[in-house]
């Protein structure tokens, strides 16, 4: 049995960061993770387009994986698909947004988001009033740079930086959560520079699903 992480973009460049992000809480994990993507998907989920064209296929790869999956993860800030999935598979489903938004929430009264996009910023809107959490936000405020930009390190920890200090300073953030599976590399120097807890959202929901996994074997044990 496996936690699926998985990428609805064909980015291998973002599916080897989520990867890598994974590796300290393999250790945690009574289960193996994988990072896995969406191979038909784009290169990165920038519009509601996008958002809309990847759930057929994440709901496709989801389904010849459900008989060896503990739990997915839907790794993009949109949470494409996640009512769907849930619906769909008979495992604990987590999207890294909800999951970072939860997260951050036990860490601070205020969260703070870092978009890609201005036209990120009103996908995020409707899913935190969906949550319910719009009097917990701070701002969600755009680095204007794209999926594919976010490999420029230099650039985008400037920007990361920028836009934190303004997160932090003028909006009062007292948490950050970045808002796309590409800044996975960016969370611990941001949070030493800016002074503040940083929340990795892929980060965040495997470390639900773990918890999911953990707390279903501890139900089994006390029904047996």
């Amino acid at each position: 049995m496996t936690i699926y992480i998985i990428n609805p973009n064909s980015s291998r460049v973002v599916t080897d960061g989520i990867d890598r992000a994974m590796e300290p809480l393999r250790t945690a994990s009574p289960v193996p993770i994988a990072a896995i993507q969406i191979d038909e998907g784009p290169k990165g989920i920038e519009t509601q387009a996008h958002v809309d064209g990847v759930v057929n296929p994440l709901l496709a790869r989801a389904a010849g994986l459900e008989g060896d999956a503990s739990a997915f993860v839907v790794a993009c800030f949109s949470d494409p698909g996640l009512a769907a999935l849930r619906e769909q598979s008979q495992r604990p489903v987590l999207g890294i947004a909800e999951s970072a938004v939860l997260t951050a929430m036990t860490m601070g009264q205020r969260f703070g988001i870092f978009s890609i996009l201005s036209r990120s910023v009103p996908r995020h809107m409707r899913m935190l009033g969906a949550m319910g959490v719009m009097d917990r936000l701070a701002a969600d405020l755009p680095l204007e740079l794209g999926v594919a930009d976010l490999t420029d390190r230099n650039r985008t920890f400037a920007r990361l930086r920028e836009v934190g200090t303004q997160l932090r300073d003028a909006h009062g953030a007292e948490v950050l959560i970045l808002g796309c599976a590409g800044m996975t590399s960016y969370r611990a120097d941001l949070s030493e520079a800016l002074g503040r807890p940083v929340i990795e959202p892929c980060e965040a929901a495997a470390a639900m699903a773990i918890g999911r996994v953990a707390l279903a074997r501890a139900y089994h044990q006390t029904k047996g």
